[in-house]
């Protein structure tokens, strides 16, 4: 019994890792041996604050190609990468600005928000680093060689941030061909990722969830991924998505998250998922023994 599942298994990933697009030629050859591919989530977040730039460079420095963050917008429109739609978790803006609460993204321009320590929460050693706007993120994850999964954060407080998001990825140069196979853009919000496939149907999207077996074809139309919680999922359904095809002719993926131990690591990847989102990269590579 246990072989004829790893059989199953393997068999679910070997049709999936030939035909996503997110996947690089030798990530593909990696999921064709059950390895899915490794996603450093807000950068390699356990070791560096997270949604900065030092945390995307300790990703490269680690060796690993995918990063994830998270983009919001100011009061002045600048498109910035953090995590909550406040500023007081991750930085010191309570210091800063002690009279703004609740100290929301959107209520700050960017210039103020280029004055906040976005590393002294997490260790002294990162003291100093700032709130990267995208501009200057996509530069960095240019220079570093890597490939990028954009979450729109919170796309109902920015209207128009889909529009904004893309032009942005285009002057950077990150809609052509030559990015095809580096970016997806992600979000909890369906509409969100409408949007962005009715703009721009050529991006790889994918919806952040667990959406009902039922719903799925609808999904289908609109995005290549769903990303779900590993907690959520089971083989059978991993197994369910991958029965449909997505937007761009190809089998609907899976991205776990967010997966940090190595008991956690196999069990998803024993569900056949086609990604894991890890604030732990490493430690889900020496567990997963992927490249």
């Amino acid at each position: 019994m246990y072989a004829r599942a790893v059989a199953a298994t393997t068999t679910v990933i070997l049709g999936t890792a030939a035909l996503l697009t997110p996947l690089s030629a030798a990530e593909a050859r990696a999921g064709e041996v059950g390895r899915p591919t490794v996603v450093a989530h807000r950068g390699a977040s356990a070791y560096a604050p997270e949604n900065t730039l030092a945390s995307i460079d300790k990703a490269a420095e680690l060796g690993f190609t995918w990063v994830e963050n998270d983009v919001q917008r100011t009061k002045d429109g600048e498109l910035v990468v953090i995590h909550d739609d406040s500023l007081r978790r991750t930085t010191d803006v309570e210091k800063v600005f002690p009279d703004r609460a609740p100290w929301k993204v959107k209520d700050f321009t960017a210039a103020e928000i280029s004055r906040l320590d976005a590393g002294s929460w997490f260790s002294p050693a990162y003291a100093g680093t700032r709130v990267p706007t995208l501009e200057q993120y996509m530069r960095r994850v240019e220079r570093n060689h890597e490939k990028l999964l954009l979450e729109i954060k919170n796309p109902e407080l920015y209207p128009g941030i889909e529009q904004q998001t893309l032009k942005l990825l285009s002057n950077e140069g990150w809609l052509g061909p030559r990015h095809h196979d580096r970016l997806i853009v992600q979000s909890f919000s369906a509409d969100s990722l409408r949007t962005v496939h009715e703009l721009r149907p050529a991006v790889t999207t994918a919806y952040l969830g667990r959406p009902p077996v039922a719903e799925l074809p609808e999904y289908a139309h609109f995005v290549d991924l769903i990303n779900p919680s590993y907690g959520s999922i089971s083989g059978a359904y991993v197994s369910a998505v991958h029965t449909f095809t997505g937007p761009h002719g190809r089998t609907l993926g899976v991205f776990a998250w967010t997966v940090d131990d190595p008991a956690t690591a196999w069990q998803v990847a024993g569900y056949g998922v086609d990604g894991v989102i890890t604030n732990r990269p490493d430690v889900v590579r020496a567990a997963l023994g992927t490249d």
